[in-house]
């Protein structure tokens, strides 16, 4: 005979190894769907200003504004083991020391397959600051429009929607905003 404690192990031990098997079933089958979502990116306007620091008020640095146009479907990366997908421009240039250097502009969390058709006009959500304080002697940067997909279960997967086609100067640092 069995105690009810060995009935209720080997029940849970059952059931625990059933959701086991079933999860890493619908992990795996996220795999067989090969979306690739395409955008277009259009940087419409970089200006750079000179401006104060916020930390230390006595010493200058340079802040980049960007302007640009994006459009992107994303409603191919939805399945149902898509919870959300974190949606980011960045900027990609070398610095005047030779590192390279990634900086996000602007992000946006799409949570729902109505939401994941992207098109706007917008200006940067981050301002661009290089961490010299000056945009002078850096390289020009390439622009990109990246995703992430954030899975209920599973493996977190990135990709690439748009690029820009030819990279983008910076511009010499104006005093005013006009």
């Amino acid at each position: 005979m069995h105690s009810i404690y060995a009935r209720v192990n080997g029940i849970s031990a059952l059931w625990s190894t059933c959701v086991m098997v079933l999860l890493g079933a619908v992990a795996l089958s996220s795999f067989l769907f090969n979306a690739d979502p395409k955008g277009n990116l259009d940087i419409v306007s970089l200006k750079v200003f000179h401006s104060k620091t916020r930390r230390y008020p006595f010493r200058n640095e340079e802040i980049g504004f960007v302007k640009f146009n994006l459009s992107a479907d994303f409603t191919p990366l939805f399945n149902w083991n898509t919870k959300q997908l974190f949606v980011y421009l960045e900027a990609e240039y070398t610095g005047a020391q030779g590192v390279n250097n990634t900086v996000v502009i602007w992000d946006r969390i799409v949570r729902r397959k109505e939401d994941a058709t992207i098109d706007i006009v917008q200006k940067d959500k981050y301002k661009l600051r290089d961490l010299s304080g000056s945009f002078s002697n850096v390289q020009p940067a390439q622009y990109s429009l990246k995703y992430n997909v954030m899975p209920y279960v599973g493996v977190l997967t990135y990709g690439e929607a748009a690029r820009t086609v030819e990279a983008i100067e910076f511009p010499d640092a104006r005093d005013s905003v006009s």
